[in-house]
């Protein structure tokens, strides 16, 4: 008797470098270039505007650790989502699931593919609109990632390895060619008002929204050779990684500019590397620019889907959300899903409202998943293949890093918050049906 063919699976094909890109690629954006002078206007010295950096820094190493042990106990494709599903259970986990597509992945994807087509478009003086660009490297994007992992994660690695370039090019010209600043720093008049800690609790909203984005390479453990080796490093290398290039940028960039100037530029970047290369130098870093963001999207377009697989796999989502290409072992209507929902957002305009959202309702699925590593501990306290250092004292200070992160974003945009936690909600009537169908199936 003949056996039925077996249904294509994901394949295991990205190693640990793979994976330590991912985590950095996941993280860096186009943030960094802009994000220094945001913090300078919350906080005046050269010390704590570094300081913060370093400060968010701290959180997301903390948040490393919880994510390394937490890949270790749960290797499984989807990362974030079967954390928050196997210790919370369906309904938070689908509603992250549902953010992502809605919120935090698509509204951040269409808003950094804008950015990559203005500074594609100021390069080359082009006549396009921003949207067309925008939508054009997303569907490449989609197109390769389609073609399987390998053939994404080589595009996502290549990119990331030009973007780390382009931050050192950056850094090397603040701290060697340019002239210092010969300012002195003078006190934003908002902090005389709220108070050191309160301006720097301000600072550390974009710094914060600058350092999310580790979470996605779990999202493709199940395509690991190693997840359980791999992805641990990974977590660890990425992050500390990222700390120190952000601290170094931010560290370039208050040299150069001084404390008042950074906070009244609009592009610090390109204002450090023309002090050290005249306009040559912010041509190449706009270059840079666009390669940063262009391998943020790639990074996002390779991960995320593997969340939407996944949901459709526990029946919670449409079953051919789950289809693998046999040809390319690729969850590919995951895939174009993404890709489709970043393009229609990108085309609306409405990216930059739905990306006012993201620090709120991204950081509620940070701290579940946080709190999840104690649940897992309580249940099995002798698993895992690495234990987070610390824990319970650094794991707690992750969660609460997180908490004080969504009390600052509603406290400062109370109406925004509200917006995204209304589109969180109603995800809950979605859950229900998907919850009933999956039952009577």
């Amino acid at each position: 008797m003949n056996e039925a063919p077996a249904e294509p699976t994901l394949v295991r094909r990205l190693g640990l470098f793979d994976v330590t890109m991912l985590v950095m690629g996941g993280i860096i954006g186009s943030g960094i270039f802009v994000n220094p002078a945001e913090v300078a206007r919350h906080v005046s010295t050269p010390f704590l505007i570094v300081g913060v950096w370093l400060i968010g820094g701290l959180i997301a190493i903390a948040g490393a650790f919880v994510y390394a042990e937490l890949a270790g106990r749960r290797p499984e494709v989807g990362g974030q989502y079967a954390y928050i599903r196997d210790a919370w259970g369906p309904v938070p986990a689908f509603l992250y699931g549902w953010a992502l597509l809605l919120v935090i992945q698509s509204g951040g994807m269409a808003a950094v593919a804008i950015t990559f087509a203005r500074y594609v478009l100021d390069l080359g003086a082009l006549g396009a609109p921003e949207w067309s660009l925008a939508v054009a490297a997303l569907a490449l994007l989609t197109a390769i990632n389609c073609l399987g992992v390998r053939a994404g994660g080589t595009v996502q690695s290549l990119l990331m390895v030009l973007k780390i370039g382009a931050i050192l090019m950056l850094v090397a010209c603040g701290l060697l060619l340019a002239p210092p600043s010969s300012g002195t720093p003078a006190a934003p008049s908002g902090l005389a008002q709220v108070g050191t800690l309160a301006a720097i609790g301000a600072a550390l909203t974009p710094v914060m929204f600058s350092y999310g984005g580790w979470q996605t390479s779990g999202f493709v453990s199940g395509e690991m050779r190693d997840p359980r080796r791999d992805l641990v490093r990974g977590l660890l290398f990425g992050v500390l990684g990222v700390v120190t290039l952000y601290a170094l940028v931010a560290l370039a960039c208050v040299v150069v500019l001084g404390p008042a100037g950074l906070a009244q530029s609009p592009t610090p970047a390109s204002d450090v590397m023309r002090a050290a290369l005249g306009n040559k130098g912010a041509a190449l870093i706009g270059l840079g620019i666009a390669i940063s963001a262009l391998g943020f999207l790639s990074q996002g377009m390779l991960t995320t889907p593997r969340v939407y697989f996944a949901m459709a796999e526990d029946g919670l989502f449409f079953r051919r959300i789950a289809a693998v290409s046999p040809s390319t072992h690729a969850p590919v209507a995951a895939i174009v899903l993404q890709g489709l929902a970043s393009c229609l957002i990108a085309v609306s305009g409405t990216y930059g409202q739905i990306l006012s959202y993201v620090v709120s309702v991204d950081f509620i699925f940070f701290g579940l998943t946080g709190a999840a590593l104690f649940v897992f501990r309580r249940r099995d306290p002798a698993g895992g293949s690495f234990r987070a250092p610390g824990h319970p004292w650094t794991t707690l200070f992750f969660v609460l890093a997180c908490a004080v992160t969504v009390a600052g974003t509603i406290w400062n945009n109370p109406v925004n918050s509200a917006i995204g936690f209304g589109i969180l909600l109603a995800g809950v009537p979605v859950c229900l049906f998907w919850l009933r169908r999956r039952t009577r199936a």
